[in-house]
């Protein structure tokens, strides 16, 4: 393995994980802890699957300062299935049956629009014309009967992020961090419910972290599918059906990985560090490259940007990606809803990475600005 084709992956997800934690899964692989078995066929009822299962939690409450009140549970499903548990478990704590939503992207904008099938949704801002920017929170009319307020980090598909946590005076906060995950450090206090797919910045595709404050668990209605119930999951420590086992093995190495490189607050640095080194280039190419996100908003995560103009020049765009894949630089494609160009920046995307790929969007621009 260490002789292959090197590539710098800026896919969006699943995305790159550190090629330590790949050495490891493969030196593991067949044999797992001289047990004879992988991992891939190990029962979850086994005293070894609960040290995987416990080590993972454990990394995760040391990580994130996560409180004793809040049960951590890994689930299947994806962001998408919680975007259905989310108002299936919540939405009762009310008589009214109210929720509030942010959309500041695709993302939130699914998710109310899911939430629709149970609950009565506020979207607590005018219709944005596009998604460019975050509605000052002053502006927000946020429902006194809302069960919860709900929102999105992150947006993947359109590069925008809140750089701060929402003051909902009290109300339960709910929120999608699937793509800046333990890229910054968080105060789990403020929130009732986050939760996260994997495959961003904490490991591979399969797996689903859901935490949630236990005042809220046993509120679920009783059309919610039992393997979306948080109280069952949450009293069944994660294992009241088949857990993703494997994807939940791959996250404690990545875990692992993120603490012995500093955690949360170290992962933040080099976030800034490594989108500030495009955001740079983009904001001193005269327009060749162009970001469509508020600078106040823009993702650590997730640069989307156009080339040749804001509506992007097409034949430029298949060029840039065409000598990128030449290059070694893979997964540069905006998403379908969009087009453009994104380069994502996860926690596992060194800084060499993003130099090559800097470098490469210097000679581009140098090579067809007219």
């Amino acid at each position: 393995m260490e002789g292959g084709r090197q590539v710098a992956n800026f896919g969006a997800g699943p995305a790159k994980l550190p090629r330590s934690v790949l050495l490891e899964a493969q030196k593991e692989l067949v044999d797992y802890k001289g047990l004879g078995i992988s991992v891939l066929e190990m029962s979850h009822r086994t005293s070894d699957f609960t040290k995987i299962l416990n080590t993972a939690e454990n990394l995760l409450r040391e990580l994130l300062n996560i409180p004793e009140n809040y049960k951590v549970m890994f689930l299947q499903g994806g962001g998408s299935g919680q975007f259905s548990a989310v108002p299936l478990n919540l939405i009762g704590l009310k008589e009214g049956r109210h929720a509030d939503y942010v959309v500041t992207g695709a993302w939130s904008a699914k998710a109310a629009k899911e939430a629709e099938k149970y609950a009565k949704v506020n979207i607590v801002h005018p219709k944005l014309g596009t998604y460019t920017n975050i509605p000052d929170p002053s502006t927000w009319n946020l429902n006194p009967d809302a069960s919860y307020v709900y929102y999105c980090a992150n947006e993947t598909v359109h590069g925008v992020e809140f750089d701060f946590v929402p003051d909902v005076k009290g109300a339960v906060l709910v929120c999608d961090m699937s793509s800046n995950f333990l890229s910054r450090p968080v105060d789990v206090s403020k929130f009732g419910v986050i939760f996260a797919g994997a495959q961003k910045n904490v490991g591979c595709a399969g797996v689903t972290v859901v935490i949630v404050r236990e005042d809220l668990l046993g509120f679920a209605l009783k059309e919610c599918p039992v393997v979306l119930d948080y109280k069952t999951q949450a009293m069944n420590g994660s294992l009241y059906n088949t857990p993703p086992c494997y994807s939940i093995y791959i996250m404690g190495l990545v875990l692992e990985w993120i603490k012995n490189n500093g955690g949360a607050a170290a992962m933040d640095k080099l976030s800034l560090i490594k989108s500030r080194m495009i955001y740079d280039i983009i904001d001193k190419s005269s327009g060749f490259y162009v970001c469509p996100v508020e600078k106040k908003n823009r993702s650590r995560m997730n640069v989307p940007f156009r080339i040749g103009s804001i509506k992007g020049d097409e034949a430029l765009e298949k060029k840039f990606l065409e000598k990128a894949v030449e290059l070694n630089m893979i997964s540069l494609k905006g998403h379908r809803s969009v087009g453009g160009i994104r380069a994502s920046l996860y926690n596992a995307v060194t800084v060499e990475d993003v130099q090559k790929l800097a470098t490469f969007m210097r000679s581009f621009m140098q090579m067809h600005q007219s």
